[in-house]
């Protein structure tokens, strides 16, 4: 019989998904049932850090993300946590056997958001892997359940799409990252003279690592495949969208997908993978 105490964490997990994200919570609900909960409890905890980094501008955000950092790595020594989302986290490290190499490696990532305003090659490189990537590898677990020659095998393009959809946020929120957080990701970039040049580059290297990924996402179990390809989906026409604005319009505009559009896209990947085209 489950504990009300892992029930109250499952449902702050999954409200968390939903409230920050319609596109990733219509990607979860895609999944097949036993994953849309271990999957909420990666996001609740990735998301949960990201704001303290994010928006808690009238907080100590060091001590906070410290403080977050140090409960994390109780929770799972300790098999519970007083945090809903902590506790939720937890129990999916535990039953999927997420390394706390990447666990460590997102809070690398969060650490470098509080003091760096500018990237280099090798500390964009860092951050991508921290930041994205590694939340890749966190779903893998959950969706091999356990079959570490899958894990293996679809490593490298668990990493890929994560690596993608970052970027692709990045170059979405590239104008309230630098007036907002003082941040610009990309190497070599700057805001105030943002270049088609600097884009078609950028592009250049989302567009690879999304077509790399799309071979991994066919051999994904099928309990997992779909949603994830309704993830893949929408971020590659975000992108599109991206890709068909000029530089000048991305420095001053956040691209959207309108809802409406969203699930008109769901509806249509829902009969296609009905028909078994997907």
């Amino acid at each position: 019989m489950m504990h009300l105490h892992d029930r109250c964490g499952e449902l702050t997990s999954i409200m968390m998904a939903k409230q920050y994200s319609t596109s990733f919570s219509l990607g979860i609900r895609m999944l097949d049932k036993p994953l849309r909960f271990p999957i909420s409890a990666i996001y609740g905890f990735t998301r949960a850090a990201d704001e303290i980094v994010d928006t808690f501008h009238d907080y100590d955000k060091q001590a906070l993300l410290g403080r977050f950092k140090k409960e994390t790595y109780l929770a799972i020594d300790e098999g519970i946590s007083t945090n809903p989302i902590l506790h939720s986290f937890q129990r999916i490290v535990t039953r999927y056997n997420i390394e706390r190499e990447v666990i460590e490696a997102f809070f690398t990532s969060m650490e470098m958001d509080l003091h760096k305003s500018t990237y280099t090659s090798e500390d964009y490189n860092i951050y991508i892997y921290g930041s994205a990537e590694v939340v890749g590898l966190m779903c893998l677990s959950v969706f091999v359940n356990g079959n570490k020659e899958m894990y293996n095998d679809l490593l490298y393009g668990a990493k890929m799409l994560g690596s993608a959809f970052q970027k692709v946020n990045f170059l979405r929120d590239i104008q309230d990252d630098a007036e907002d957080k003082g941040r610009v990701y990309f190497p070599g970039v700057s805001f105030d003279n943002f270049t088609e040049q600097d884009k078609e580059i950028i592009e250049q290297d989302i567009q690879r690592e999304f077509d790399e990924s799309l071979e991994y996402i066919k051999r994904l179990p099928t309990s997992a495949r779909f949603g994830v390809f309704v993830a893949y989906n929408y971020y590659q026409r975000l992108f599109n969208k991206i890709k068909r604005t000029p530089a000048s319009q991305i420095a001053i505009q956040r691209i959207r997908i309108p809802n409406t559009r969203k699930f008109t896209m769901l509806g249509r990947l829902w009969l296609f993978n009905q028909l078994g085209a997907v």
